[in-house]
């Protein structure tokens, strides 16, 4: 909006003629704002902009198309097209929506990928994967690719750099490995230096995969996976904390006790 220039522009004293002619619209434009600064669309899309936000409360799961159905059963009037920009102008998207602004070019690898999507190993402690998950909480685990045990995690408000280095330094404390390899993503946390020195001061051996490796994703996240389906998506988490519990109870109890495997067998990890 630029008519509220011309105001500004009169206080100096400048006429408002002169300005509206070199702002490049005409001073009854100008008048008409001024008589009436808000008008009746604004007003509209003001209402309907609450309401859109009152129906993406109710229901964080709801796009633009069952926002605008539920406006329209409150018996606002508004064309599909209208409540998609109102509600990107409001970032009132879905939660299964593809997350905007958060896309981020995976930076260049620290390590050489010393398993070539080969992700299992005749042995306990030969190779570690390294996933994360990123969402209310971020998660960090270390997952043996042998027995499918998660050996150790850590879980925090953001994913930091300290949140896998905790991850890594809790699985050295309980298995003693030598020679490990340590395979993740191309992850910041991941290439930090601190990261990369926790590698080196436990003798382990870092490994980082392709950009955008299908197999990689499946064989570091499948536990996630099945994380997201059997806690995240049953029920709303009203606080963090209620959250981390629920993620600790299901490793500890359901996926290390319960959850039998078939590559193992039809045993639980170990």
């Amino acid at each position: 909006m630029i008519y509220p220039l011309v105001l500004e522009l009169a206080a100096d004293r400048i006429p408002v003629a002169v300005a509206c002619r070199v702002l490049g619209f005409s001073k009854q434009a100008f008048h008409r704002w001024r008589a009436s600064p808000v008008t009746d669309r604004d007003w509209a899309d003001a209402h309907l902009t609450n309401a859109a936000i009152d129906a993406h409360r109710d229901d964080p799961t709801f796009g633009y198309r069952f926002i605008a159905d539920e406006l329209h059963a409150a018996g606002h009037a508004a064309s599909e097209r209208r409540v998609w920009r109102l509600c990107s102008q409001q970032r009132l998207w879905s939660l299964h929506a593809k997350k905007r602004g958060l896309n981020r070019k995976a930076g260049p690898p620290v390590h050489d990928d010393r398993v070539r999507r080969a992700f299992t190993a005749p042995d306990l402690d030969m190779l570690w994967l390294h996933p994360t998950a990123e969402g209310k909480l971020s998660l960090c685990a270390v997952k043996d690719a042998c027995s499918r045990r998660i050996v150790a995690y850590s879980i925090s408000n953001r994913m930091r750099s300290s949140l896998a280095v905790a991850a890594l330094q809790m699985a050295v404390q309980r298995r003693n490995p030598i020679g490990t390899v340590v395979h993740s993503d191309r992850g910041i946390q991941f290439r930090s230096k601190k990261f990369v020195r926790a590698l080196g001061d436990a003798g382990l051996l870092g490994s980082m995969g392709r950009v955008g490796a299908c197999a990689d994703n499946a064989a570091m996240e499948s536990s996630f996976a099945l994380l997201q389906k059997n806690v995240l998506n049953r029920r709303r988490w009203a606080t963090r904390e209620a959250l981390r519990l629920a993620i600790i109870t299901w490793i500890e109890a359901t996926y290390h006790r319960k959850r039998r495997q078939r590559a193992l067998g039809k045993l639980t990890p170990v």
